[in-house]
């Protein structure tokens, strides 16, 4: 049985308006971008303290200068096999907003790629499957050379629960991140050794 594809364009926002450069890095088989201006800082994987009673996704959280934030396993979130942290692993330290606050999150991801100045004409709405597919967390799909990448609206996939495959978890709701940070602040151990990549002022 044939399956129709559809494309379903994002309120008020065209083509031109997801133009930016996107710093690219890959989960598994898969290339995936973000938006620079969302990304605060690149280290290499550091050892993370684990919290209780969170979800399987959420590793745990960083002290980062001073800074605990928490750390997401991004293999994890996108119910994908985990697998053994490498010396090409990273911790993309983002910013994100929620309820109109901005929080400093970790995202762990297989390896970092490259910064790719993407124009509007090269990214295509993503494909809409069905009502229990959720894309709503994809920006778009951007083609560079004969690739395509999976550009993500990192606001929406740290916030959202749809991603997550164990129902009988308690999710992470968007207060839940806010709520996590504070109960951080409890712990006092300062992790050495991080191997910074990348920093925004």
């Amino acid at each position: 049985m044939a399956v129709e594809v559809v494309t379903k364009p994002h309120p008020g926002e065209t083509r031109l308006e997801k133009e930016s450069k996107y710093l690219t890095f890959a989960l598994a088989h898969e290339e995936y971008g973000l938006e620079i201006l969302k990304v605060r800082e690149i280290i290499g994987y550091i050892d993370v303290t684990a919290v209780p009673q969170t979800p399987h996704y959420v590793k745990g959280v960083i002290n980062l200068r001073g800074q605990v934030i928490p750390v997401i396993d991004l293999r994890s979130k996108f119910g994908m096999e985990t697998t053994e942290v490498t010396d090409e692993t990273c911790i993309i330290v983002v910013e994100i907003a929620q309820a109109d606050r901005a929080f400093s999150t970790g995202i762990i991801v297989d390896c970092v790629q490259e910064v790719l100045d993407i124009a509007g004409q090269d990214i295509e709405e993503p494909p809409q499957f069905d009502a229990s597919v959720d894309t709503s967390f994809i920006l778009g799909m951007g083609k560079v050379g004969d690739a395509v990448k999976i550009l993500l609206d990192i606001d929406k996939v740290l916030a959202g629960e749809r991603l997550a495959p164990d129902d009988g978890l308690r999710l992470l709701a968007s207060r839940d991140l806010a709520t996590l940070g504070a109960m951080a602040n409890a712990v006092r151990e300062r992790l050495n050794g991080n191997r910074t990549y990348y920093v925004i002022n």
